[in-house]
């Protein structure tokens, strides 16, 4: 990182330090602040855009209440680059979202200032309503209990219901900042985007409330008055209630998110209002970089880039990604098959659908941050002969584990999950790997669950799936394949439950599921060049196992090991042993893959090795004896 020259910046190293700024000097602070964090990101990676949409509204928070005691609650970490760094951070922050370095998300563990972890969307509101109920049970009374909810998270369900249950208790002390930048990875959708975008264009609403409370400055009864009066006057304005005082939540705003003055001004009078409350405030995703603000989807997390130019630097070397594949792929098996739609959560780019839908819009449905409701809509498409191929990360895919079950493996519907993201994600950290999908969905009875090794397995998976008309799960990692041709190739069927031979061998085999065959292939060739034998089988399925195959591998070989990218306990490795087992074949087994433990960041390969199924570990159990 270039060394810079910071007035304020390197004297702040808490939210006391802080509060020893006048308001003014908060604006070049926060200068300074925005480009400290784009510096950093420019040569370690991450969340950029949100976090720099985030800045003042971080710092007119600490500015104004007193935290650790009052509790900020932050919606997802792609928010909390300046929290972090205003709370005692700012050197550490250099070594984020790498081994053994602060997480990219808030952690209670890491700083007393995280009231709460924050990876997954939507969670803030419900959190920080426990928080405030606990500090009334508790006889806090001075507590304040604020959640920031941001980058399209209120989309999600769970936001509304804690909405719904807060707004019922009236003497509750809860302060909900709706951080509005019409955004989440891609521009928001749906029609809570279209109500809000009708409150903020008000500007006749919006131009005489700022002139009445202004004329009424400092004449409480007449502020009250002016109060009760702006349900109804919203109503005349904007032709319908406003919705979040349809939850009993009093509503303010929408104000400028950038405004330092009128942020400080505004949350200092809305400590002192009892009750639920939200404060409506209006960013700028990327604020204050300029390709940040062009382009927000790509620097939503841009990777490596030239903070003075703006250019971004590519990975030397890199494959084609998975997620690339895929919406090219869906692309294709769209055109050949008219039933073939496409269901995202509020990730078009980031899962590849992006492509479906510049050619097919009509066919191509962004539910927005809610992935329960993507399966069950998904569901309600294949009952009426659609096959929905709904793509949702495998981390996020944990939340809707109801809607798959109940919803479309009981009904046995044709539905199409491809869960992007499976295994270790690298340096998102621990809310973000996909570790547990193999192990959790294997239990559901009906649902097939595929893991392709390279990119033309994943092409020829989706082209299966198409042709099952049964539940299918297709779950493939985060980046770049293999380098394996799959653009143009001409689609083949992989017959349900059947895995191969990759390289027969004598005395070991090892059994690998996904993209793990890599890594094995390299260490079982090392091995060869030592003189050890191994073969090498490609299970290609989680569920159903090619039985078929078990028993030839049992026949013929004499020590198993298998391999995975996911957690042992329930996974793969525990299904092979379990059939040995039970059909007599008293083989050893040894089982590679992702202990009963948390991991958490770092680059993927130093993740593998600290797992002990990289190619090191895999070579060192070929040749165990």
């Amino acid at each position: 990182m270039v060394e810079q020259q910071y007035q304020y910046l390197n004297k702040i190293d808490s939210p006391d330090a802080l509060k020893e700024l006048s308001v003014d000097q908060l604006v070049p602070y926060c200068d300074e602040l925005r480009r400290y964090i784009i510096e950093a990101c420019a040569v370690n990676p991450g969340h950029l855009a949100s976090s720099l949409g985030a800045v003042e509204l971080a710092a007119a928070l600490h500015y104004v209440f007193n935290t650790p005691h009052d509790k900020l609650v932050w919606d997802v970490g792609h928010q909390t680059y300046a929290h972090k760094i205003i709370t005692g951070r700012r050197e550490a922050f250099l070594t984020q979202r790498t081994l053994n370095g602060l997480s990219g998300f808030p952690r209670m563990d890491e700083s007393p200032y995280d009231a709460f972890g924050g990876g997954h969307a939507s969670v803030s509101i419900s959190a920080a309503f426990g928080m405030a109920q606990a500090a009334a049970l508790n006889g806090d009374k001075e507590q304040q209990v604020v959640a920031i909810i941001g980058d399209g998270s209120m989309t999600g369900g769970l936001a509304f219901e804690g909405l719904n249950n807060a707004g019922a208790a009236h003497d509750t002390n809860l302060l909900v900042i709706l951080n509005d930048n019409n955004m989440a990875i891609d521009p928001a959708t749906g029609a809570l985007k279209r109500y809000l975008t009708k409150i903020t264009s008000s500007h006749n609403y919006n131009r005489f409330k700022q002139h009445m409370w202004a004329l009424f400055a400092g004449v409480p009864r007449f502020q009250r008055m002016l109060r009760k009066m702006s349900n109804a006057l919203k109503q005349v304005v904007l032709g319908r209630s406003n919705i979040f005082e349809s939850f009993n939540f009093r509503y303010f705003g929408p104000i400028d998110g950038h405004d330092l003055h009128e942020l400080v001004r505004t949350l200092r009078a809305m400590r002192d209002i009892p009750g639920p409350k939200l404060l409506h405030v209006l960013t700028v995703k990327g604020k204050g970089y300029t390709p940040a603000e062009q382009d927000q989807p790509t620097w939503h997390a841009p990777g490596c880039f030239n903070p003075e130019t703006g250019e971004r630097i590519p990975s030397k070397g890199c494959a084609d990604r998975y997620q690339d594949v895929f919406g090219e792929t869906l692309v294709d098996l769209a055109r050949l098959d008219e039933r073939v739609v496409g269901i995202t959560a509020a990730m078009p780019s980031g899962c590849g659908m992006s492509r479906l839908l510049n050619e097919f819009p009509e066919r191509t449905f962004d539910v927005g941050i809610a992935e329960g409701h993507a399966v069950t809509f998904a569901a309600g498409l294949a009952t009426a002969g659609k096959v929905p191929f709904c793509a949702i990360y495998s981390t996020f895919m944990q939340r809707a584990y109801d809607n798959v079950i109940h919803d479309v493996a009981i009904q046995h519907l044709p539905v199409v999950f491809c869960l992007d993201r499976g295994g270790l994600v690298g340096e998102d950290g621990v809310t973000h790997h996909g570790v547990f999908d193999m192990a959790a969905f294997a239990a559901v009875p009906g649902l097939t669950i595929a893991a392709p090794s390279n990119e033309r397995e994943l092409r020829n998976l989706m082209y299966s799936a198409l042709q099952s008309g049964t539940p299918y799960m297709i779950r493939y990692p985060r980046g770049g394949g293999e380098g394996v041709a799959w653009r143009g190739e001409p689609f083949e069927t992989i017959p349900t439950g059947r895995g191969r031979c990759l390289r027969e061998g004598e005395g070991v085999a090892v059994l690998t599921i996904g993209t793990t065959a890599s890594m094995a292939a390299h260490a079982i060739e090392r091995a060869a060049k030592e003189g050890i034998s191994a073969a090498h089988y490609d299970l290609r399925f989680v569920k159903p196992l090619d039985e078929e195959l078990l028993e030839e591998i049992a026949a013929k070989h004499k020590r198993l090991i298998t391999v995975e990218d996911g957690s042992l306990r329930g996974g793969v490795g525990e299904a092979v042993a379990a059939y040995m087992n039970d059909h007599g074949h008293a083989l050893p087994i040894t089982r590679l893959g992702i202990a009963d433990e948390w991991v958490e960041q770092g680059k993927p390969a130093e993740l593998y090795a600290l797992c002990g199924f990289d190619q090191e570990a895999i070579y060192r159990a070929i040749k165990q004896r």
